[in-house]
């Protein structure tokens, strides 16, 4: 849950009760809009799955929003290159400071960017890849071998890594794997129904870890 501070959520937000996904919308030409289906079909499939009370829309927004403090979970994804201002930095460092949640997919072609701008967000630390053995992996079902590969990318095989603070993740990144794109709709992909299903349940896995701790 957000702990937010005095004054940071204008009276006229609005106040969510369930649990929903927020799309991050920025800037530098990426394409953060992509395949909008993704978030509605995972909560769906979470709410099947562990009986959670969600919000099954599609909903975005920028740094500079005044929702960002009422959103518990955001999600950024795209093909290439991702820019924030300063102010945007400052805003997403208090986010993740004071309680949110950032899942981060490359959907191929983001890596380099997504690095520099973290670097920016926690000048003082490096993404560190997550080990099989960590929880997330674990939490609901079980993924041994931690992220799965739901495309080829480059080849190389799927990493996860993440960004701490206080002990708690608080960016959690997946590379060379690209599970979002199973939460699409099937004939966006055409990816088989068992690729599908195996993202869903890892997306479902983060989903829980990121309400749980």
């Amino acid at each position: 849950m957000l702990v937010l501070g005095v004054g940071m959520v204008p009276a006229q937000a609005r106040i969510e009760s369930q649990f929903h996904i927020t799309r991050l919308k920025y800037s530098g030409g990426g394409d953060w809009y992509n395949d909008p289906s993704e978030e509605v079909n995972l909560l769906r499939f979470v709410h099947e799955q562990t009986g959670t009370d969600v919000d099954p829309r599609y909903e975005f927004l920028d740094l500079s929003s005044d929702r960002l403090f009422a959103a518990p979970f955001l999600y950024l994804t795209g093909h290439g290159n991702i820019s924030f201002t300063d102010f945007e930095v400052q805003r997403l460092r208090t986010y993740l400071t004071r309680g949110g949640f950032l899942y981060a997919d490359d959907d191929y072609g983001m890596d380099k960017a997504f690095r520099r701008e973290m670097k920016r967000v926690f000048p003082d630390q490096d993404l560190v890849e997550i080990p099989f053995s960590y929880g997330l992996n674990h939490c609901f079902f079980d993924f041994p071998n931690g992220v799965p590969k739901t495309h080829e990318h480059d080849g190389k095989p799927a990493q996860a890594f993440g960004l701490f603070r206080k002990g708690r993740l608080v960016v959690y990144y997946t590379y060379e794997s690209n599970p979002s794109d199973g939460w699409a709709d099937p004939e966006i992909h055409g990816d088989p129904e068992a690729k599908r299903q195996e993202a869903l349940r890892f997306g479902t896995n983060i989903v829980v870890w990121a309400l749980t701790h």
